[in-house]
C-alpha cells in the first residue's frame, strides 16, 4: 500500500547514503554544500563508523594512530561536518574492511548483515528526516568495496520500502522519497578531461596513470545530471583533508590545481535512478521537477 499523500511544504531535503567517514568529502561533498547555501536541508547517513579503514596518510602511518582508529575517524567525521555544513550520522553498522580474494569478510560486519536488518535504521532516519532527494553509490559500490555494495542495497531498498506503511513498523510515519541518484563521482570522462587539462598545462598527470590502469568492463552510468558547483570546490578539498588518516595531503589525487579543476570539470555528475516525477534529462538540478510535486 503507497503512503498517504504528502502535503505541500517549503524548503527541500537532500540525503546522502555513505559507507565510511570521508565518502560524503570525496563523492559529492560540493553539491551537498550548493544546496545548503541555496537554503535546503542536508543530512549525511554513514552506515558505519569506518572502523577497519586504512590509515592513508604517511605522516600518520604510526602505531598509536592504528591504535585509536576508530575514535579519530569520528573526530574527522565531526571536523568535515562542521566544514561542510551539513547534518549527519552514524547508522551503528561496523566496517567490513577490504578483504584481500582470499580472506573472509570479518564476523558482524556491516557487508555481512541481512538486507532488512542493515536497512531499518536507513528507513528510519528517512522516515524522520523526510527527504525528496536520495544520493548513494551505484551497484558497484562507485568501486568494489564489500560495504560500498551493501550500501547501494540498502539505500536502493530503503527509498522503495520507506513510504510502505506495512514495511519496517516501528519506524516511523511512511515518508516516500521521489528522487534517486546514483553519484558518478571520478568517471573516466573526468579523468580524460583532468589528464587533457594537466598535460596541456604542462603539469604531470597522475590522472595519465589512473586510465592506462583503467579496467576494460568497468561498470558504467550515463551521466544523467551534471550540478555546476565549482565555486565550492575549496570547501569540499577542505572537507576531504579533514579526514587526515585517510588522505595523503601530497597525493595523485590532490595534485589537480582546483583552479583547473574548476575550468574544464565545474560539475558533480549523477545518474537519475528512479523519479516519481516527470523530468527532462539532461538535468541540471538534484531537485528538478519536485515543484510541482511538493508545492
Amino acid at each position: 500500500m503507497p503512503a498517504s499523500p504528502r502535503p505541500p511544504r517549503a524548503g527541500r531535503r537532500l540525503m546522502s547514503v555513505h559507507a565510511h567517514p570521508d565518502d560524503e568529502s570525496s563523492k559529492g561533498a560540493a553539491t551537498l554544500v550548493k544546496y545548503l547555501r541555496e537554503g535546503a536541508e542536508v543530512l549525511v547517513c554513514t552506515m558505519t563508523g569506518g572502523e577497519r579503514g586504512a590509515v592513508l596518510n604517511p605522516r600518520l602511518d604510526r602505531p598509536e594512530v592504528w591504535a585509536e582508529l576508530p575514535e579519530r575517524r569520528r573526530k574527522e567525521m565531526d571536523r568535515a561536518r562542521q566544514i561542510l555544513g551539513i547534518d549527519q550520522r552514524f547508522l551503528g553498522f561496523v566496517d567490513s574492511g577490504l578483504p584481500k580474494d582470499d580472506e573472509e569478510l570479518p564476523s558482524g560486519c556491516f557487508a555481512l548483515q541481512p538486507l532488512e536488518k542493515a536497512t531499518r535504521p536507513l528507513v528510519a532516519a528517512v522516515r524522520a528526516f523526510r527527504p525528496e532527494v536520495i544520493v548513494t553509490y551505484d551497484e558497484n559500490g562507485g568501486y568494489p568495496h564489500p560495504d560500498h555494495i551493501m550500501t547501494n542495497r540498502v539505500a536502493v531498498e530503503a527509498f522503495h520500502a520507506a513510504g510502505d506503511p506495512d514495511r519496517f513498523p516501528g519506524t516511523g510515519d511512511p515518508w516516500q522519497p521521489l528522487k534517486l541518484y546514483y553519484t558518478c563521482a571520478f568517471n573516466k570522462a573526468y579523468f580524460q578531461a583532468i589528464d587533457a587539462a594537466m598535460r596541456g598545462a604542462g603539469l604531470h598527470s597522475p590522472a595519465g596513470e589512473v586510465l592506462a590502469d583503467w579496467p576494460e568492463n568497468w561498470p558504467t552510468w550515463e551521466v544523467t545530471t551534471s550540478v555546476r558547483c565549482a565555486e565550492y570546490f575549496p570547501v569540499r578539498r577542505a572537507a576531504l583533508l579533514s579526514h587526515e588518516t585517510q588522505v595523503n595531503p601530497d597525493g595523485p589525487e590532490l595534485s589537480c590545481p582546483m583552479d583547473l579543476e574548476a575550468a574544464v570539470w565545474p560539475t558533480e555528475d549523477y545518474h537519475l535512478v528512479s523519479s516519481r516525477v516527470p523530468t527532462g534529462l539532461p538535468e541540471t538540478d538534484l531537485f528538478a521537477g519536485l515543484a510541482a510535486a511538493t508545492g
